[in-house]
């Protein structure tokens, strides 16, 4: 293998260049082989240095897998410490993205120029950490103090345009980078100008009063749901403007061991890793060529039809959106230009941009139209005949070889392919609301799916941009079939003597989005009532979902009538003693007596019903991996990503914990509702993980 860096010459100017592919990752032989070039570079007679990196990006970032392990030196922070120190001008040369510890390197030279197309950023809180390599000494000497938190806080990079605007960027090239970095260092050197370390600035401290750094990080509690990250972030800037870097810098050290140690940072370590492993192909797929996918229909101009559409023209795909008559289809049209003109009124897409993507998008009423559509999704009402029906039209009308995808929430993929001739063409694609901005897709291979559909779909999924976890077939899948203990939970909470707000304010608390009650009326009772009506195999229990179906049959449907567990004025929910009454009544009718409950046993009971079902999942095959139920509820479900998923999170407490607490429950409420399940009971036992 080649050296992962290399030091050369171009002239009087030495070149510092990262070819560690695939993104330039610091691991532990790039800090090594840098911090040699570093020294080369300080003891030569080039006059100045310009550091640049092969392949497709600048560094994008450290090297994750190696947090958690013992240090192996040297540490970033002294390597970038030395590239600052050297007494010759340094140029970073910037293409692709420069994340986390690739921003600091940068920041970490004196001059930066960069390409047009660039990315940068301090993504450090979406892993629970803060910028540990100086970063949080730099950037608020670059950008100003307000301007280095918002990025780092944040978690989202910024262009080249904003980064050369905040002062991040001395220079933006279109040409040639390597070139532009090396004009622009002789131009430095001609002009005798000096090294410039970052670190040496003054921080602009403007309107920094002596409590500003304490209401930032009161802030960040609030907005992060008391995670811990982002307030180490604002002690860490704290420290880095207000202590010279040989006081700021090892305390800022202590305070991102202490975050790599922490059960948040490892959680949301293990998303990102779970993230990429669940977009990993199963063995037979991984050879099979995928289908090529110009044009896509989508079937149903609804709520969800209508984001589907969007996601593709988003995406740079045209689509053509079948309803079933003008009407419709009109309503179709007007409900997608009023969603992107929201987006447009806010500043998030340019007008220009907006009428290109409409133009994407063409409405039918002919089902000839679908014609030529490499791939068809359909989105209609959550029924089994009616999805059948049309996927019959559609067997009947598409071309052979294109793609036949369900996006059903519940429903037998097997028995929809089944009334096809092409059952191997057909796949879920399980989408969440809103379909164009949700990340997560649920990819439902049938029993009949090709490997090819298979490979094509998940692959599709990225240009997308959606986070595509691959499931087995099963009456919700993976994320709904957990959903139904969870809701049962928490209606039983209810009937127990808990309030809505009780229920909903404890979920909260441990992280959720929003609790199990808000959620069911943002959706609709409705909608979970017609789907239990549907189905023989519930149980016969009279306490079972009572609450919701009580609600519903006196038309409580949640936000679209105002009233639901809660009462509504617009958006803003409000407690319903009438609920609370209604409650009380059924509880006394069906003999359940009503006591204090704890947000503890709150927490433990929807929690630990996640995670009874999810090992049931594993064990059938429905969910490849434990990970893999992490992503789908952290990213379809309001899970908190500091807790990990559900799976990670019972890991946490200890499996043996968590089996212990069911039994507990059993022996409560009964074994039809919580018997643990036998992985569980065989892990609790030998101590081992998920799989």
């Amino acid at each position: 293998m080649s050296a992962p860096v290399e030091y050369s010459h171009d002239g009087d100017i030495g070149v510092i260049t990262i070819d560690n592919p695939p993104v330039n990752a610091l691991s532990h032989a790039v800090r090594s082989a840098l911090a040699l070039a570093i020294e080369r570079a300080a003891n030569d007679d080039s006059r100045a240095v310009v550091l640049l990196c092969a392949g497709r990006t600048f560094i994008a970032g450290a090297d994750i897998a190696e947090f958690g392990k013992p240090p192996q030196p040297p540490a970033l922070p002294d390597v970038l410490d030395a590239l600052e120190a050297l007494g010759k001008p340094v140029v970073a040369a910037i293409h692709g993205s420069a994340l986390g510890g690739g921003l600091e390197a940068a920041m970490a030279c004196h001059y930066r120029i960069a390409r047009a197309d660039a990315r940068l950023g301090l993504p450090e809180v979406t892993l629970g950490l803060l910028p540990g390599a100086g970063g949080t000494r730099r950037a608020p000497r670059l950008m100003g103090v307000e301007a280095a938190l918002d990025l780092m806080l944040g978690g989202q990079p910024v262009s080249a345009a904003q980064g050369q605007a905040c002062g991040l960027l001395d220079r933006v090239v279109e040409g040639d980078l390597r070139d532009g970095a090396l004009a622009y260092a002789r131009e430095l050197v001609a002009a005798d100008a000096p090294a410039r370390p970052t670190s040496a600035l003054a921080p602009a401290l403007h309107g920094i009063d002596a409590d500003w750094f304490a209401r930032k990080r009161a802030a960040a509690a609030r907005a992060a749901r008391g995670a811990a990250a982002p307030q180490r972030i604002v002690d860490a800037v704290e420290l880095g403007v207000t202590l010279p870097a040989r006081e700021a810098a090892p305390r800022t050290r202590e305070l991102f061991l202490e975050l790599v140690a922490g059960t948040e940072s490892k959680a949301m370590r293990h998303l990102f890793f779970a993230e990429r492993e669940a977009a990993k192909l199963p063995a037979d797929c991984r050879a099979a060529a995928r289908r090529d996918i110009a044009r896509v229909a989508v079937v149903g101009g609804g709520t969800m039809g209508a984001g589907i559409a969007m996601n593709f023209a988003d995406s740079g795909l045209p689509v053509t959106l079948l309803e079933t008559d003008e009407a419709a289809a009109a309503r179709a049209r007007e409900r997608i230009r009023d969603t992107w003109s929201a987006s447009v009124s806010r500043g998030r897409l340019e007008q220009a941009e907006m009428e290109r993507r409409l133009a994407r998008i063409a409405t039918t009423v002919n089902r000839e139209d679908l014609r030529e559509a490499d791939l068809v999704v359909e989105a209609v009402f959550e029924d089994l005949q009616v999805k059948q029906d049309v996927f019959r039209h559609l067997d009947a009308v598409c071309k052979p070889g294109a793609i036949l995808a369900t996006n059903t929430s519940y429903q037998d993929v097997n028995a929809i392919a089944a009334v096809t001739s092409r059952a191997a063409d057909v796949i879920g694609m399980h989408y969440f609301s809103p379909a164009n901005v949700m990340k997560l897709l649920e990819v439902v291979r049938g029993a009949a799916t090709a490997p090819e559909v298979v490979a094509t779909v998940m692959g599709l999924a990225g240009r997308l941009r959606k986070i595509p976890v691959l499931v087995g077939v099963c009456y919700g899948f993976v994320g709904n079939r957990m959903l139904t203990p969870y809701g049962r939970e928490a209606q039983m909470l209810l009937l127990e003597g808990a309030t809505p707000s009780q229920v909903d304010a404890a979920m909260e608390s441990f992280g959720m989005a929003m609790g199990p009650c808000a959620v069911s009326d943002l959706a609709g009772l409705d909608i979970g009532y017609k789907a239990r009506r549907a189905r023989n195999d519930l149980s016969a229990d009279p306490r079972y979902f009572r609450v919701g179906n009580l609600l519903v049959e006196h038309g409580r449907l949640g936000q679209k009538t105002g009233l639901g567990f809660y009462r509504y004025e617009g958006r803003q929910r409000s407690a319903d003693p009438e609920v609370e009454r209604m409650i009380r009544a059924e509880a006394a009718a069906l003999g359940v007596a009503q006591r204090e409950i704890t947000g503890r046993e709150i927490v433990e009971r929807l929690v630990y019903a996640l995670v009874n079902e999810g090992a049931r999942v594993l064990e059938e095959g429905i969910a490849q991996r434990a990970g893999d139920i992490d992503v789908i509820y952290t990213s379809g479900y309001g899970f908190p990503v500091m807790r990990g998923g559900p799976m990670f999170y019972a890991q946490t407490v200890g499996l043996a914990e968590v089996h212990r607490r069911i039994c507990v429950f059993r022996e409560q409420h009964g074994a039809q509702f919580w018997e643990p399940a036998p992985l569980l009971c065989r892990l609790a036992q030998s101590g081992a993980a998920f799989p």
